[in-house]
């Protein structure tokens, strides 16, 4: 299972993406399904079982590599701490299945909360001025 979850920073906005392999589609066969591939970035930690020799990125993805040992640069660490503290904490799961809809339900809870979004992510030190 392949998964990731962003959350826009400062916007108050929360998108999350949950597949399993097959959902990697080639774009002939996205097309033939009607499905509609967006262009994304996805940001991956520095974290060491977070590489591959010979990864295949589709030309909709932009990866954007942070540098080992920095969880503050990513505001994702914090968000999978409080939805493991708040939503997933001492659960057993009957099922595969289960696993994948607590975790949506989870994130469902916590992308329909721009506060709590805002709150979490937010990093005083991190702004983009337009």
């Amino acid at each position: 299972m392949a998964d990731s979850g962003t959350a826009t920073v400062g916007a108050g906005r929360g998108v999350a993406v949950v597949t399993d392999s097959a959902a990697c589609l080639p774009p002939d066969e996205a097309e033939r399904l009607g499905v509609i591939i967006l262009p994304f970035t996805l940001v991956v930690d520095g974290a060491g079982y977070h590489v591959a020799k010979a990864l295949a990125v589709p030309d909709n993805v932009t990866l954007v590599a942070l540098p080992p040992y920095s969880p503050e640069l990513n505001p994702m660490e914090n968000v999978w701490e409080y939805l493991r503290g708040n939503k997933l904490a001492i659960t057993v799961f009957d099922s595969y299945d289960d696993i994948v809809d607590t975790a949506c339900d989870a994130w469902n809870f916590f992308a329909h909360d721009p506060d709590r979004i805002a709150s979490i992510t937010t990093r005083s030190w991190a702004t983009v001025i337009p």
